[in-house]
Protein backbone atom coordinates (compact mmCIF):
# COMPACT_ATOMS: atom_id res chain seq x y z
CA UNK A 1 0.00 0.00 0.00
CA UNK A 2 1.89 3.78 -0.94
CA UNK A 3 1.07 6.40 1.12
CA UNK A 4 0.06 10.00 -0.12
CA UNK A 5 2.51 10.91 -2.56
CA UNK A 6 5.09 13.88 -1.28
CA UNK A 7 6.07 16.30 -3.51
CA UNK A 8 9.60 16.04 -3.11
CA UNK A 9 9.17 12.40 -4.43
CA UNK A 10 7.39 13.22 -7.50
CA UNK A 11 9.44 14.27 -10.92
CA UNK A 12 7.23 14.95 -13.95
CA UNK A 13 9.50 14.85 -16.47
CA UNK A 14 9.97 14.62 -20.44
CA UNK A 15 9.94 10.94 -21.18
CA UNK A 16 13.35 9.11 -23.06
CA UNK A 17 13.71 6.28 -24.78
CA UNK A 18 14.68 4.07 -21.52
CA UNK A 19 11.25 4.95 -20.08
CA UNK A 20 9.22 2.32 -23.29
CA UNK A 21 8.93 -0.90 -20.83
CA UNK A 22 7.47 0.73 -17.92
CA UNK A 23 5.46 3.34 -20.09
CA UNK A 24 4.10 0.58 -22.04
CA UNK A 25 4.03 -2.28 -18.96
CA UNK A 26 1.65 1.20 -17.08
CA UNK A 27 -0.50 1.15 -20.39
CA UNK A 28 -1.51 -2.45 -20.84
CA UNK A 29 -2.13 -2.57 -17.03
CA UNK A 30 -4.18 0.11 -16.85
CA UNK A 31 -6.22 -1.08 -19.89
CA UNK A 32 -6.47 -4.41 -18.48
CA UNK A 33 -8.42 -3.06 -14.77
CA UNK A 34 -10.19 -1.11 -17.07
CA UNK A 35 -11.86 -3.68 -19.32
CA UNK A 36 -15.33 -4.88 -18.38
CA UNK A 37 -15.39 -8.62 -18.90
CA UNK A 38 -17.87 -8.22 -22.23
CA UNK A 39 -15.16 -5.98 -23.43
CA UNK A 40 -11.76 -7.76 -22.77
CA UNK A 41 -11.48 -9.65 -26.22
CA UNK A 42 -11.60 -5.74 -27.67
CA UNK A 43 -9.75 -4.03 -25.46
CA UNK A 44 -6.30 -6.69 -25.62
CA UNK A 45 -6.99 -5.84 -29.63
CA UNK A 46 -6.75 -1.78 -28.45
CA UNK A 47 -3.76 -2.56 -26.35
CA UNK A 48 -1.69 -4.08 -29.65
CA UNK A 49 -3.15 -1.42 -31.63
CA UNK A 50 -2.00 1.11 -29.55
CA UNK A 51 0.98 -0.08 -28.72
CA UNK A 52 2.07 -0.25 -32.86
CA UNK A 53 0.70 2.83 -33.64
CA UNK A 54 1.45 5.17 -31.10
CA UNK A 55 2.98 3.44 -28.00
CA UNK A 56 5.97 1.98 -29.60
CA UNK A 57 6.87 4.66 -31.55
CA UNK A 58 6.50 7.37 -28.73
CA UNK A 59 8.60 9.62 -30.18
CA UNK A 60 7.53 9.97 -33.54
CA UNK A 61 4.15 10.45 -32.19
CA UNK A 62 5.12 13.05 -29.90
CA UNK A 63 7.65 14.60 -31.83
CA UNK A 64 8.06 18.53 -30.00
CA UNK A 65 9.02 19.61 -32.98
CA UNK A 66 5.40 19.32 -34.19
CA UNK A 67 4.47 20.97 -30.81
CA UNK A 68 4.04 17.69 -28.92
CA UNK A 69 5.15 16.68 -25.92
CA UNK A 70 5.06 13.44 -23.27
CA UNK A 71 6.09 12.92 -19.77
CA UNK A 72 5.89 10.62 -16.95
CA UNK A 73 5.97 11.22 -13.43
CA UNK A 74 8.18 9.06 -11.39
CA UNK A 75 9.49 8.18 -7.80
CA UNK A 76 11.45 5.81 -5.89
CA UNK A 77 9.00 3.55 -7.05
CA UNK A 78 9.27 4.12 -10.71
CA UNK A 79 6.89 5.41 -13.32
CA UNK A 80 3.40 5.59 -12.05
CA UNK A 81 1.68 8.40 -14.32
CA UNK A 82 2.08 9.93 -17.79
CA UNK A 83 0.26 12.59 -20.09
CA UNK A 84 1.20 13.48 -23.92
CA UNK A 85 -0.14 17.19 -25.67
CA UNK A 86 -1.15 16.49 -29.17
CA UNK A 87 -1.22 19.25 -31.69
CA UNK A 88 -4.74 19.43 -33.07
CA UNK A 89 -4.29 22.72 -35.03
CA UNK A 90 -2.66 26.29 -34.03
CA UNK A 91 -4.43 26.92 -30.81
CA UNK A 92 -5.64 23.60 -29.70
CA UNK A 93 -3.83 20.46 -28.51
CA UNK A 94 -5.19 17.37 -27.28
CA UNK A 95 -4.85 15.52 -24.07
CA UNK A 96 -3.63 12.12 -24.64
CA UNK A 97 -2.53 9.12 -22.71
CA UNK A 98 -3.26 10.35 -19.06
CA UNK A 99 -2.78 6.84 -17.06
CA UNK A 100 -2.42 6.50 -13.38
CA UNK A 101 -0.74 3.46 -11.97
CA UNK A 102 -3.92 2.52 -9.90
CA UNK A 103 -1.34 1.80 -6.47
CA UNK A 104 -1.20 5.62 -7.07
CA UNK A 105 -4.67 7.42 -7.21
CA UNK A 106 -6.91 9.95 -5.32
CA UNK A 107 -3.43 11.06 -4.43
CA UNK A 108 -3.29 14.19 -6.55
CA UNK A 109 -0.95 12.68 -8.92
CA UNK A 110 -3.74 13.10 -12.19
CA UNK A 111 -4.29 16.81 -11.66
CA UNK A 112 -0.57 17.71 -11.36
CA UNK A 113 -0.53 15.67 -14.63
CA UNK A 114 -3.02 17.58 -15.88
CA UNK A 115 -1.62 20.80 -14.97
CA UNK A 116 1.61 20.30 -15.79
CA UNK A 117 0.12 19.43 -19.09
CA UNK A 118 -1.77 22.64 -18.95
CA UNK A 119 1.19 24.51 -18.54
CA UNK A 120 3.14 23.15 -21.35
CA UNK A 121 0.12 23.96 -23.75
CA UNK A 122 0.27 27.39 -22.73
CA UNK A 123 4.29 27.46 -23.29
CA UNK A 124 3.84 25.98 -26.73
CA UNK A 125 1.18 29.01 -27.73
CA UNK A 126 -1.95 26.93 -27.21
CA UNK A 127 -5.11 28.56 -25.75
CA UNK A 128 -7.64 25.61 -25.81
CA UNK A 129 -6.84 21.95 -24.74
CA UNK A 130 -9.35 19.56 -25.54
CA UNK A 131 -9.91 15.67 -24.77
CA UNK A 132 -11.99 13.31 -24.56
CA UNK A 133 -12.09 9.59 -22.42
CA UNK A 134 -14.59 6.59 -21.82
CA UNK A 135 -17.59 6.37 -20.11
CA UNK A 136 -15.80 3.65 -18.20
CA UNK A 137 -13.59 5.81 -16.57
CA UNK A 138 -15.81 8.20 -14.32
CA UNK A 139 -13.25 9.36 -11.58
CA UNK A 140 -11.46 10.56 -15.15
CA UNK A 141 -14.32 12.43 -16.33
CA UNK A 142 -14.73 13.92 -12.35
CA UNK A 143 -10.89 14.93 -12.73
CA UNK A 144 -11.90 17.14 -15.77
CA UNK A 145 -14.80 18.88 -14.72
CA UNK A 146 -13.13 19.83 -11.34
CA UNK A 147 -10.21 21.00 -13.13
CA UNK A 148 -13.01 23.22 -15.30
CA UNK A 149 -13.23 21.34 -18.60
CA UNK A 150 -16.33 21.46 -20.56
CA UNK A 151 -18.05 18.55 -22.18
CA UNK A 152 -18.70 19.48 -25.90
CA UNK A 153 -20.31 16.39 -27.09
CA UNK A 154 -20.88 12.67 -26.68
CA UNK A 155 -20.52 10.14 -29.70
CA UNK A 156 -21.12 6.32 -29.17
CA UNK A 157 -17.89 4.74 -30.79
CA UNK A 158 -18.29 1.84 -32.80
CA UNK A 159 -15.11 1.74 -34.76
CA UNK A 160 -11.44 1.06 -33.04
CA UNK A 161 -8.75 2.93 -33.09
CA UNK A 162 -5.87 4.37 -31.18
CA UNK A 163 -8.24 6.44 -29.77
CA UNK A 164 -11.32 4.71 -28.78
CA UNK A 165 -11.36 0.57 -28.13
CA UNK A 166 -15.15 1.18 -29.92
CA UNK A 167 -18.09 -1.60 -29.10
CA UNK A 168 -20.42 1.22 -28.84
CA UNK A 169 -18.51 2.63 -25.76
CA UNK A 170 -19.60 6.05 -25.46
CA UNK A 171 -17.02 9.11 -25.34
CA UNK A 172 -17.11 12.21 -23.90
CA UNK A 173 -15.53 14.73 -25.06
CA UNK A 174 -13.99 17.98 -23.40
CA UNK A 175 -12.68 21.40 -23.81
CA UNK A 176 -10.76 24.02 -21.82
CA UNK A 177 -9.42 27.45 -22.84
CA UNK A 178 -6.32 28.61 -21.59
Amino acid sequence: MSSPLEASRLVIRPFSEQDLPAIRSLFIRVNRALAPPELRDAFEHYIKLSLRDEIDVLAEAYDAARGHGFWVASGPEGIVGMVGLQRVNAGTAEIRRMYIDPAFRRQGLGRALLRHAEQCAKQLGYDALVLSTAEIQTAAIELYKAEGFTQTSVEVADAQNVRTIGGGVRRFHFEKKL
